[in-house]
């Protein structure tokens, strides 16, 4: 579950310190690219909210999966992404996923853990959303030096596969 939120965080930061590089390789202008960035925020705004209801109606543990492998693929496409049209409307689906990871994997911990190990559950939930935007801004950097602004996107793959494995083996 921390692994998700982790993803997540991460690939806010990444797509942050990538954003020059993808400027450049979709020729576009200062204006045009924050709405990589945008496009996300908004998407994930909208989308928070209903999370809890879907949970409710199709289940927490099929409503994360289904996010979780909606925004690993999303991660790809926009790794894949060759105009500015396609990695903006790749963010975008990204977004739509993305916002069910951190409400619910909250939820999760909490319905998890008895109420006295609720504090000490929470306080490792709280280090793994850190760990994200701690790692993100230097994963992302090297990423786009060493290979290209793609893998930034690409490196969800391996932390999804293991995090829907992870919630298929030890989630009721």
């Amino acid at each position: 579950v921390i692994l998700a939120v982790i993803m997540q965080a991460l690939d806010s930061t990444i797509a942050n310190v990538a954003l020059p590089y993808i400027q450049g390789s979709v020729s576009a202008s200062a204006d045009q690219i924050n709405w990589v960035l945008t496009s996300y925020i908004v998407a994930a705004a909208i989308m928070t909210p209903p999370s809890g209801f879907l949970s409710a109606r199709f289940g927490r543990k099929r409503v994360l999966l289904v996010a979780i492998c909606g925004f690993v693929f999303a991660s790809v496409l926009c790794g894949l992404a060759q105009s500015l049209n396609q990695i903006v409307g790749f963010r975008l689906l990204q977004g739509f996923f993305g916002a069910a990871l951190v409400p619910l994997s909250q939820a999760v911990m909490l319905d998890t853990y008895a109420l006295h190990e609720r504090a000490k559950a929470m306080s490792i939930w709280g280090m793994g959303v850190m760990m994200g935007p701690i790692m993100g801004p230097s994963l992302g950097a090297w990423l786009t030096e060493t290979y290209s602004w793609h893998w930034g996107f690409f490196v969800n793959l391996p932390v999804g596969i293991v995090t829907v494995v992870g919630l298929l083996v030890f989630m009721d």
